[in-house]
């Protein structure tokens, strides 16, 4: 597959049995069968995702975008290298995984912090991340907060930051707060909608133009709760307040430099940039991908839209598999504890 970007790259549910170590639950199941399920507690619930891959693969966290769940990953893992173990979960707030408790907020330093209780319940020491848009956002400050954990990051139609203006900032966070008063006065009279399954799949797909039907159906398979009368979505509603919390570009940058895992951003042509930012974060992109090319990081651009990794997975799949065969697989660990077996 040729590659017109400056660096060349290479061709490139449900249960059968449970076991437990600590707070995480899965079932074991070949790699060639349907992923397993997973589980592990948190202090106000669970988090909950799926298993790719054999028992002693590489580990490789994957991290869904906002609104989403771990089923946007269902057609592109099996299309990746069969010596990683792919982890999906589903953020708090998202899929099947339990909502924050009441009046706390959806922050990224706090979807940074259930990262670091999903490693350390798998007992991870160091591993791989791919990120799809906030998914990005996630790995990125994740990999900068814990450099010595991750040996690469694989940013889907993300920059791995978003900066905000910093004098944005404090009007961002009183609409954030705000927009949590309001929602906490109103949560008893507002009546959640119930929906037929065909209905929940126009209103998705209205929602979102750019997923494909079939896409619609890999979120829905775990973005919906059975209710009496039909069903519901499963996503905590709060999710679509502003994040109250903020960085500034420059913060954006210091925070990138931190970052020592080898670095693969895979931009769509028709996505984030193009659609979804805002017009002063447009401006900040080209300073984030050239830090990252100043890095040795790798940036490659598809045709497609935002969810391409969704909609159309062989386009992104052959640049992942490169990317983690090249800088993971093929570098040896240094120290036998760099070789994890998933501890599930």
């Amino acid at each position: 597959m040729p590659i017109d970007c400056t660096i060349r790259c290479a061709n490139f549910q449900r249960y059968t049995m449970m076991q437990t170590l600590k707070s995480v639950r899965h079932l074991v199941t070949p790699a060639t069968v349907k992923p397993a399920e997973f589980a592990m507690s948190v202090p106000w619930g669970e988090m909950k995702g799926k298993v790719w891959g054999p028992d002693h693969g590489r580990p490789v966290l994957c991290l869904h975008g906002w609104a989403d769940n771990c089923g946007t990953f269902n057609t592109l893992i099996p299309l990746l290298s069969k010596e990683c173990k792919y982890v999906a979960v589903d953020l708090p707030g998202h899929g099947l995984s339990s909502h924050r408790p009441p009046g706390v907020f959806y922050t990224f330093p706090a979807y940074v912090a259930d990262v670091r209780r999903v490693i350390d319940a798998l007992q991870w020491t160091r591993f791989s991340i791919i990120g799809h848009s906030m998914g990005g956002n996630i790995a990125g400050l994740f990999s900068a907060l814990y450099p010595e954990m991750v040996d690469a990051v694989i940013l889907l139609d993300s920059f791995g930051f978003l900066p905000t203006h910093v004098k944005e900032v404090p009007q961002v966070m009183r609409q954030g707060m705000e927009g949590m008063l309001q929602f906490e006065k109103k949560k008893e009279e507002r009546k959640e909608r119930v929906y037929t399954y065909e209905k929940a799949v126009e209103r998705l797909l209205a929602a979102n133009p750019t997923l494909s039907e079939l896409s619609v159906h890999n979120l829905l398979e775990r973005g919906l709760a059975q209710v009496e009368g039909g069903v519901v979505f499963s996503r905590d509603f709060r999710i679509n307040l502003k994040n109250i919390v903020r960085i500034s570009m420059e913060q954006s940058l210091e925070f990138q430099s931190r970052i020592q895992a080898h670095v693969l951003v895979v931009l769509a042509e028709e996505g984030f940039e193009k659609i979804f930012a805002e017009p002063d974060q447009k401006k900040f992109t080209s300073a984030l991908l050239q830090g990252y090319r100043n890095r040795n990081g790798i940036v490659v651009k598809v045709p497609g839209d935002h969810h391409v990794h969704l909609n159309r997975p062989e386009r992104v799949a052959p640049f992942i598999s490169d990317f983690l065969q090249t800088r993971v697989l093929s570098q040896s660990p240094s120290t036998a504890e760099d070789t994890q077996t998933a501890k599930l």
